[in-house]
């Protein structure tokens, strides 16, 4: 775990996405229900800000033709922008600059959201108890973009090794740029391809390659001074993910407890090392479940699974204390008014449980 010691002491938590398209008002939601862990909002109703989208900048090869964006390693230069690239982050990860090393930055015009919360930190009125960001995960970014004979860049060895790095070193800036404010910062991998982990889709990925991937972008959030999550909003091998050195566990604690529990020794030994669960306790995969739920039966359904976690040999005041309350997962495909619902459940769960 990350040197800078952080409690989650039932802390509202969120995931990312949001269903506006103006970052003023994603950033007034924000603030006004999760101030104690603010976060930069992804905003995929406007152009350029999906979810591969806000990360690929940067990427050799990437291109967009008759509206697909695909890894082009036929195009000419390509070798050379390869090549490039490397140089690129070498300088980046020795902190040198350069011309190229930009590439390992956020862009204004693709997350808007991260400049949008700098500006917002200075104003806050409290200290918050920590900062966060987010990247997609180099297991959902390598399966989800293609090369020009359409196969997943995660079965080339070097375009998979060039977008892990890249996305590490996005990470790492974040975490560097946040810790500036001299708060802890988080910086979450966010991760719903692992949910496909394991199967015939994927069954010639090996575990090692997965792991190896997500521990690349945790070093670098922690090269950063940042704490690193990792968030699957379904099922997924859940020893693979709390063997890792992820700082938080972010997890549908709503729809997939029962299976989340099954990996009793690889969560024990989780929760021994300090390390802290994010509750997706309130259920945003599910409009009608959403629609029907209140704070209290929430967190009754939360303590109940609490118990089960006590059972492995912890007080409910330790369980607490390396817990945060969020949404099962992101909101961006909310319609607006449940996701304000899902907003208002989050932190009215998370204040029960504060002051148990």
């Amino acid at each position: 775990m990350s040197s800078k010691r952080f409690y989650g002491n039932g802390l509202p938590f969120l995931i990312g996405s949001l269903p506006v398209r103006d970052h003023t008002e994603a950033a007034g939601l924000v603030w006004e229900y999760t101030p104690e862990i603010p976060l930069w909002a992804q905003l995929p109703a406007r152009p350029g800000e999906g979810m591969m989208d806000q990360f690929t900048t940067g990427l050799p090869g990437w291109v967009e033709k008759a509206g697909k964006s695909f890894v082009d390693t036929e195009a000419p230069g390509f070798a050379d922008d390869m090549l490039r690239f490397y140089e690129d982050f070498l300088a980046a990860q020795a902190d040198r600059g350069g011309s190229g090393t930009s590439r390992f930055e956020l862009k204004a015009d693709t997350a808007q959201g991260f400049f949008t919360l700098i500006e917002h930190i200075g104003r806050a009125p409290h200290k918050p108890a920590a900062l966060k960001g987010q990247v997609t995960g180099p297991f959902t970014l390598t399966t989800g973009i293609h090369d020009n004979r359409g196969r997943a860049i995660i079965y080339d060895d070097q375009l998979r090794d060039a977008a892990v790095k890249l996305i590490a070193l996005k990470a790492r800036w974040q975490a560097k740029r946040l810790a500036a404010f001299g708060r802890p910062v988080i910086i979450s991998l966010d991760e719903p391809a692992l949910a496909g982990f394991g199967s015939s889709e994927f069954i010639s990925i090996s575990r090692d390659d997965v792991a190896a991937c997500l521990e690349e972008v945790i070093d670098a959030v922690h090269d950063g001074g940042g704490l690193a999550a990792i968030h699957v909003c379904a099922n997924t091998d859940w020893a693979l993910v709390l063997g890792s050195s992820a700082d938080i566990v972010s997890f549908d604690a709503y729809a997939y407890f029962d299976r989340f529990i099954l990996y009793r020794a690889e969560l024990q030994r989780f929760l021994a090392s300090g390390r802290l669960l994010a509750w997706g306790i309130v259920p945003t995969l599910s409009p009608d479940d959403l629609a029907r739920a209140a704070a209290g039966p929430l967190v009754e359904r939360l303590k109940s699974h609490a118990a089960q976690v006590m059972a492995l040999g912890f007080t409910w005041e330790q369980v607490r204390a390396q817990s945060l309350v969020s949404p099962a997962c992101g909101m961006g495909s909310l319609t607006p008014d449940l996701a304000l619902r899902a907003l208002q459940l989050t932190r009215a769960v998370s204040l029960q449980v504060r002051n148990e």
